[in-house]
């Protein structure tokens, strides 16, 4: 077991983390305010998804491989920041009143396809972020002391803290976003100001993960 100290130190960790604008979090404010709160937590449950794996790939050292390979991490980050400045334009290219209240009148075949793509866009966002998973890499094992037990329970223990932090930022980023959209409903023009500010962050972070 991980002493007290230890798990208190990892959680102010990954709250100074998870409190720093990135493009999860990008993703999340403009899924909830344009979609509403059930597709933010949708978009969240991708971003949930794609952190167990990064945690997975990190205990079975694919993010060492990634050291040891560069022509491997070029690629994935290359390939995630071309997915960021995708997901940018389409956000850029939306028409002004895209804005739809949760209790608009959709079918369920719908409602469905607008569920799994709001998912599928937080699992890739992170997914092809190679820095997400290098940070997993670096961050659990200042964490882990072999003298206190096993190792792969030690980072499942993590793990799992990592994830319910994460899920707690996101669901409180979609919540209070969606309450946002009610305001963006009345002034057009913020609404311009939003998708100009949300596409440009995620240009931004994609320029930045193309050229670190």
């Amino acid at each position: 077991m991980i002493s007290a100290d230890l798990l208190i130190a990892f959680i102010v960790a990954l709250i100074v983390v998870y409190a720093i604008p990135g493009p999860d979090m990008a993703l999340i404010l403009q899924t909830s305010i344009a979609r509403g709160t059930r597709k933010g937590l949708t978009a969240a449950g991708g971003l949930a998804v794609s952190r167990a794996t990064h945690v997975t790939l990190s205990a079975c050292g694919v993010a060492a491989l990634l050291k040891a390979a560069p022509w491997l991490y070029e690629i994935v980050r290359y390939g995630g920041a071309a997915y960021l400045a995708y997901i940018a334009i389409q956000i850029f290219r939306s028409p002004v009143f895209a804005l739809q209240p949760e209790s608009a009148v959709t079918g369920p075949a719908h409602e469905g396809g607008e569920l799994r793509q709001a998912f599928v866009k937080g699992l890739l966002t992170n997914l092809l972020n190679p820095k997400a998973l290098l940070f997993c890499s670096v961050l659990l094992p200042q964490f882990i002391r072999p003298a206190a037990g096993p190792v792969a329970l030690q980072v499942t223990e993590l793990g799992v803290i990592l994830l319910l932090v994460g899920a707690l930022f996101d669901t409180l980023y979609a919540v209070g976003a969606a309450r946002i959209a009610t305001v963006l409903h009345k002034y057009p023009l913020a609404q311009t100001l939003q998708r100009w500010t949300f596409s440009a962050a995620l240009i931004g972070f994609a320029l930045r993960l193309s050229l670190d």
